[in-house]
Parts: C-alpha cells; structure tokens; sequence
C-alpha cells in the first residue's frame, strides 16, 4: 500500500508507510494523505517515533510441549 505524501519541496509523490515513517523522521514531508484527509507536519498531530520497550515483560507466556514422535 502506497501513501500520498507531498515532499517539503512541494512536489507529490506515493511511497510505503516505512519510507513515510523515514520521511518524517527527516523532515521531508510537507504532508501526507490520511483516511481522514491530509495531515499536514507541524500543523496536524502526527504520532511520535516508536521506542523499543525495555521494561518487564508483563504479557503471560504458555509454555507446552509435544510428544515426541519418536518411538
């Protein structure tokens, strides 16, 4: 899936939604095209890079094992 963008020099472009994420960390996006409409950077919220969690692992963990086909 392609993402309209317009570049900071103003020209349009499609590109995927990791070169967008890119694009943006670099300031090279003017804006780009929601399914609400047009975000344009500095303007509308924009979500923030994502960090890697380094906390805990809270989320329950099922171990099991399966019999062995060997006989």
């Amino acid at each position: 899936m392609l993402i309209s963008i317009i570049t900071t020099s103003k020209e349009p472009a499609s590109v995927p939604p990791q070169i967008l994420d890119r694009m943006l960390a670099c300031g090279e996006i003017h804006a780009f095209e929601r399914s609400s409409g047009w975000a344009v950077v500095g303007r509308d919220p924009i979500r923030a890079p994502r960090n890697p969690y380094n906390g805990l692992e809270r989320r329950r963990f099922v171990s099991f094992r399966l019999p062995s086909l060997s006989s």
